[in-house]
């Protein structure tokens, strides 16, 4: 394609806005996949690229789990495409506002955004200034990781069958803490309360710190906490672990089994980080840092640095990532909606 064909398509769609205001947002997405077509089909473009450092957008705090999983793939896929790439972060609004800054940046690779999976449930928390799926271009999953499912010591239950019978026989009894109102962690504890029909009470923190100080004293019985936060508190005899959340096992306790294995079928929630961009990247950029990161995932120090935050290498396809997000929205708004959840 080129721009004689460009200039031809952009003509007619300024006339089709003129006739229909609607018809704006539809050429934006075309004309914009024309320049795409044209600056890949430029060898010269393509072949420059990158040719400035790039930026990682991330939208919480520096020195949390988040801050250091994107400085740590930064380093990888600066190492790969000998370029810098310095990571940014934009905290605030419950994590949104770097994702807005980053899906309205230009779609031309030179800005990615770091999410997490409570990037899934925001969608169905608060009023989004764009669109979860059809402004976003997915890059690569990073990492995932099971939330592991503790309980108080003082607590008579050492299995989640044990867990589901004690709040069955004391309905609204038993206390459960999360890290804020419509956290993952939450989510997740709601969607367990709902598969086994059982009813707990949700007690809200301001973060995984203040929850684990409060299971462990006893003034709330159960946590679905981050692996890396707890797994200290269970080896030290403070907490009880009694399932992981994902579907398999965690490597650095495998004595505990599954939550899907413990009587809750089909149960799977996972903590997870990933790298998005704008809608409309092209595609060949898109392949290219996907490939790099993927080569970073696999390698055994890659590995054994997540495994210090709790989670695993991720990677696989742009494709296998949208699905992912797709799929977590659907769930989440369907959490929220039935447990009648709202952000504070």
């Amino acid at each position: 394609m080129g721009f004689a064909h460009v200039r031809s398509g952009v003509r007619g769609c300024l006339a089709a806005i003129r006739r229909s205001g609607s018809a704006r947002q539809g050429c934006h997405v075309l004309i914009g996949s024309m320049l795409g077509a044209v600056l890949l089909g430029s060898g010269s473009v393509l072949a420059a690229w990158p040719d400035r450092p790039l930026r990682v957008l991330v939208p919480f705090a520096a020195g949390g789990g988040s801050d250091f999983i994107a400085r740590f793939i930064a380093q990888k896929l600066s190492q790969s495409l000998h370029q810098q790439v310095v990571v940014e972060n934009r905290p605030g609004a419950g994590g949104l506002l770097g994702v807005e800054v980053g899906v309205h940046a230009p779609a031309d690779g030179y800005t990615l955004v770091l999410i997490a999976s409570s990037y899934c449930a925001n969608a169905s928390l608060y009023p989004l200034k764009f669109d979860p799926l059809a402004d976003i271009t997915p890059v690569i999953q990073l990492s995932r990781g099971p939330l592991l499912v503790v309980v108080n010591p003082a607590l008579p239950v050492r299995t989640v069958r044990d867990l589901i019978e004690l709040a069955r026989a004391r309905p609204g009894e038993i206390n459960f803490a999360s890290s804020g109102q419509g956290s993952i962690i939450h989510l997740a504890t709601e969607l367990f309360a709902s598969s086994a029909g059982i009813r707990i009470n949700h007690i809200p923190y301001k973060g995984t710190g203040p929850a684990l100080t409060d299971t462990i004293g006893g003034q709330t019985q159960v946590f679905f906490s981050s692996t890396a936060s707890a797994l200290p508190h269970v080896q030290g005899g403070k907490l009880r672990a009694i399932a992981v959340t994902t579907t398999t096992r965690l490597a650095a306790a495998p004595e505990v089994p599954t939550v899907a294995e413990s009587g809750l079928p089909g149960y799977d929630v996972s903590l997870w980080h990933g790298v998005i961009g704008p809608r409309a990247m092209p595609r060949e950029v898109v392949d290219r840092i996907n490939a790099a990161v993927n080569a970073s995932l696999g390698l055994k120090e890659t590995a054994e640095q997540l495994k210090a935050d709790g989670v695993s290498p991720a990677g696989g396809t742009p494709e296998q990532f949208r699905a992912q997000i797709t799929s977590e929205i659907g769930l989440w708004r369907r959490v929220v909606a039935q447990a009648g959840v709202k952000a504070e």
